[in-house]
């Protein structure tokens, strides 16, 4: 199992929410579009070259974002990162994949 954290603009984080969720990500046991997310705000400045969704070349930018995080059984994980690169209006998400280790394996 692993657990997808992942940083997205208020405006679409129920659009990529539900895109990950009909992909399979989010299923824990007998539940299923569990995740968790917290409002902030994130800043970034576009340097040239690059595309941004929001904000101008060179200038400061600042937006309501939310992380949110899910966990992926291991056969949903890579088909949940393409999926959150493909929908995500940003030119470059951040995003985070942490492998969750069973009981057992732990030291």
């Amino acid at each position: 199992m692993y657990k997808l954290c992942f940083y997205a603009p208020a405006s679409h984080v129920e659009t990529i929410k539900q895109a990950l969720f009909e992909k399979g990500a989010g299923h824990f046991g007998d539940y299923d579009r569990c995740c968790w997310q917290m409002l902030g705000q994130g800043q970034f400045r576009p340097l040239a070259g690059s595309e941004p969704y929001l904000g101008t070349i060179g200038r400061l930018q600042t937006v309501a974002e939310y992380k949110v995080e899910m966990v992926c059984a291991d056969h949903v994980i890579k088909t949940a990162v393409q999926t959150l690169l493909a929908c995500h209006p940003y030119q470059q998400p951040a995003y985070e994949v942490y492998k969750i280790l069973n009981p057992e394996d732990l030291p």
